[in-house]
């Protein structure tokens, strides 16, 4: 998956932002005003960071090491840091976003969910 792909994919789901909080390289994807994805505009190799759940991060970590390893500069236990590789497939990698996006979406109060997604 190219950067402008992943990007792409990023910001179609449902109520999805992208800013530069920290500075004016690292994008940031929100949903409800939390943060579900961060990656760098210019680094190479390219990476995303991801929300995930503790016991799934830890698998993927086993399962790709060296790819997938704990979020770097965010909570080890709930976010994964994934190179972006030709050894992790693009369905896999749309898997772990949606993962992602739906943790945070998920933690979102149902006021807030509504408004995004009405039923």
């Amino acid at each position: 998956m190219t950067r402008e792909e992943l990007q792409s994919e990023l910001a179609a789901f449902p109520g999805a932002t992208a800013e530069y909080p920290f500075d004016f390289t690292t994008r940031v994807y929100k949903v409800g005003g939390k943060i579900f994805a961060i990656m760098g505009d210019d680094a190479e190799p390219f990476k995303v960071s991801l929300k995930c759940d503790p016991d799934i991060a830890e698998e993927l970590r086993e399962e790709y090491p060296g790819i997938v390893v704990p979020g770097y500069h965010l909570n080890k236990r709930h976010w994964n840091t994934v190179t972006i590789d030709v050894r992790v497939a693009d369905d896999d990698l749309r898997d772990w976003l949606a993962h992602s996006y739906d943790r945070v979406f998920g933690s979102l109060t149902r006021s807030v969910r509504e408004q995004i997604a009405p039923l």
